[in-house]
C-alpha cells in the first residue's frame, strides 16, 4: 500500500535526522523503519491503508482490517472468511457520535472498499460527526472475492442490478456452460451457497458488534438497498437510520423488470433532444435511430474496424445486438454518459460504427473487471431465479428477454442457498428512511422508491430531476444525508436546493453539448 510505504519513509527519515553520520563512529547500522501505527475500533485492529477507485479517482486515505466469520455458520469452526474492511475516522474536531454509517455497495458483485472510495470526498459534512465503515460484502472485493478467470473468446458478464452483458454470447447454452465454468474453478475456495445478501446481513452485524457500536446508520445503493432493507428487517434494535439510492424493492425479482425500465428511462432519455434546439434537426428521433439500428442488425452483423481503447491497437469484429444493447443500458445509468447516445446512433445510422463498437467492447471489460460474477450468481440465483419469468410484451423491446433467459440458464446449474421465508415480503419498520432516486433511472425507477415507503412510516422519498442511477453524491444530497443523519428525521427536511438540478442536454456534434 502506497501509505505504508509512506509511513515507512517518513519515521526513516526523521530517524536518519534525529542521528547525523559521525565520522568517528565507525559504518553506520542500518535505520529500520518502524511499523505502522496499528489502531483499534472496538476489538478489531486497523492499520493506515490507500483505498484506489476504479476509472483514475484521487485515492483516499484509510484505515483498514479484517475480521473472520465462518463461511458456514452452521460450522464456526470451518472455513474462515477474512471480512476486508475501511474505516474512515470522523474528523478530530467533530463530535465523534457512537453511531457509524455503513456503505454498502451495489451489483451484487461490487466492492464496498473500491466503489465508494471515490466519493467519500463529497461525505465531509457526513464525517465531521461520525465514522465511516466499508465493508466488502462476502464474494467481493477482498473478502474472497468470488471473482472467475475466463479465456478471451468465452469472457462475458452477467446482467444483474449494474453489470453489463454486451460482450455476452446472446445464447443461454454459452451462458450455462460459462457459470459452470465459474462453478467449477470457485468451488476450490468456496462453498458458494453461502454468499447471499442473508449471509452479508449476518457479517454486517458480526462487524457492528465487533467494533462495539449499538446503532449503526445504513447506506445502501441499488443492490446495496436490498442488503440495507434486510438489515433492517433483522436487527431493527441496532439500525437507527436507512438511506436507500436507487430503491431495489425486496418484492421484486431482480431481473424481470430490466426490459420494461430501460425502455421508459430511453424515452426520456432521448426525449431531450426534441427539447434541444437543432438536436432532431442535426441527428433525427435517437429512438427511431436505435430501433432501425437494432433490426439491422439482427438481419445482418457488419463487420467493424476500431481502435482498441485499452492497447490502441486496431481490431475487427461483427457489431452485433447485444454491443449495442448493452451498451445504451449501460450509458442510460449516467445521463452525463447517455448524451452522447443520440450522436452515436446517427453515426450508424449513416454507416459509420466504429465509435459504437470501440465504446461497447472499452464498457464491457470495465465492468467485468468490477463485478465479482460468482458472487453474482450465488445473489441472484438464491434470491431470485425462482420468480422470473419472461414478459412477452417485451419481446420486441431493447432486451427483449435475452437477460432473463441467460440468468435463467445460469442459474440451473449454479448452487444456492437458503433464504428466510419472509424474503420478499416489504420491510415495515419505524426506522427513519431517506429513499432517493434519480428521474431518469433505467433500472430502479422512481416508482420503486414508491412503492417501498408505502410500508415505512418515518420515510420519505426524494427523486432527483434529471439524474440517473446512484445520486447520493449529486448537487447538495451530501448536506441532506447529513442534516438527516443528525435528526433522524426525514420528514423535515428541507429539500428546495434539489430544484436547481437541471437535465444534461445531448451532444449534437463530437464538439461537446450546445451552447
Amino acid at each position: 500500500m502506497i501509505a505504508l510505504a509512506l509511513v515507512a519513509g517518513f519515521f526513516g527519515y526523521r530517524a536518519w535526522q534525529q542521528r547525523a553520520p559521525d565520522k568517528h563512529d565507525g559504518p553506520r547500522k542500518p535505520v529500520v523503519a518502524e511499523p505502522a501505527p496499528e489502531r483499534k475500533l472496538g476489538r478489531i485492529a486497523f492499520k493506515p491503508c490507500t483505498l484506489s477507485p476504479p476509472m483514475g479517482a484521487q485515492s483516499l486515505e484509510a484505515q483498514c482490517g479484517t475480521l473472520s466469520v465462518p463461511e458456514n455458520p452452521a460450522e464456526p469452526k470451518g472455513r474462515q472468511i477474512a471480512l476486508n474492511i475501511a474505516w474512515i475516522p470522523a474528523d478530530e474536531s467533530g463530535n465523534h457520535d457512537p453511531d457509524p454509517v455503513f456503505l454498502i455497495a451495489g451489483g451484487p458483485g461490487q466492492s464496498a472498499t473500491e466503489s465508494f472510495a471515490g466519493l467519500i470526498p463529497s461525505f465531509r459534512d457526513v464525517r465531521k460527526d461520525r465514522d465511516m465503515l466499508l465493508v466488502d460484502q462476502r464474494g467481493t472485493g477482498k473478502s474472497n472475492p468470488l471473482q472467475c478467470k475466463f479465456d478471451d473468446e468465452d469472457k462475458a458478464s452477467p446482467d444483474a442490478v449494474d453489470a453489463s452483458a454486451a460482450d455476452a454470447d446472446e445464447s443461454p447454452e454459452a451462458s450455462r456452460a460459462m457459470a459452470i465454468k465459474c462453478r467449477d474453478q470457485l468451488a476450490r475456495k468456496a462453498d458458494l451457497r453461502f454468499y447471499t445478501t442473508t449471509d452479508a446481513v449476518r457479517d454486517l452485524d458480526a462487524v457492528r458488534e465487533a467494533i462495539g457500536a449499538q446503532k449503526i446508520n445504513l447506506m445502501g445503493v441499488s443492490y446495496g438497498t436490498r442488503v440495507a432493507q434486510q438489515y433492517a428487517m433483522r436487527h431493527p434494535q441496532h439500525t437507527r437510520t436507512i438511506v436507500l439510492d436507487s430503491v431495489a424493492p425486496n418484492a421484486i425479482h431482480l431481473g424481470n423488470d430490466f426490459a420494461r425500465n430501460l425502455e421508459s428511462a430511453l424515452d426520456l432519455q432521448f426525449g431531450q433532444c426534441a427539447k434541444t434546439p437543432g438536436c432532431t434537426k442535426a441527428l433525427g428521433d435517437p429512438r427511431e435511430r436505435l430501433n432501425a439500428l437494432m433490426v439491422k442488425l439482427r438481419a445482418e452483423s457488419p463487420l467493424v474496424k476500431y481502435r482498441d481503447a485499452a492497447t490502441g491497437e486496431m481490431k475487427e469484429e461483427r457489431l452485433r445486438p447485444a454491443h449495442v444493447a448493452g451498451l445504451a443500458r449501460m450509458y442510460a445509468y449516467a445521463p452525463l454518459a447517455a448524451s452522447i447516445l443520440p450522436l452515436l446512433l446517427n453515426e450508424a445510422d449513416q454507416g459509420r460504427y466504429e465509435n459504437l463498437m470501440s465504446l461497447s467492447k472499452m464498457l464491457g471489460g470495465s465492468m467485468s473487471d468490477m463485478m465479482a460474477y460468482g458472487m453474482q450468481l450465488s445473489v441472484v440465483c438464491s434470491e431470485d431465479a425462482a420468480g422470473l419469468h419472461a414478459d412477452a410484451s417485451m419481446g420486441a423491446s431493447l432486451l427483449g428477454n435475452s437477460l432473463v433467459d441467460l440468468m435463467q440458464a445460469q442459474c440451473a446449474v449454479w448452487p444456492r442457498g437458503e433464504m428466510p421465508k419472509d424474503f420478499h415480503t416489504p420491510l415495515s419498520t419505524d426506522v427513519p428512511a431517506l429513499l432517493l432516486s434519480g428521474e431518469l433511472d433505467p433500472v430502479t425507477p422512481p416508482s420503486y422508491a414508491a412503492q417501498v415507503l408505502k410500508t415505512l412510516r418515518n420515510g420519505r422519498a426524494l427523486v432527483l430531476r434529471g439524474q440517473g442511477h446512484n445520486v447520493i453524491a449529486v448537487g447538495c444530497m451530501p448536506k441532506l444525508w447529513a442534516q438527516f443523519l443528525e435528526t433522524a428525521d426525514a420528514k423535515k427536511l428541507d429539500a428546495t436546493c434539489l430544484d436547481t438540478l437541471a437535465y444534461t442536454p445531448p451532444f449534437t456534434t463530437f464538439n461537446g453539448w450546445e451552447p
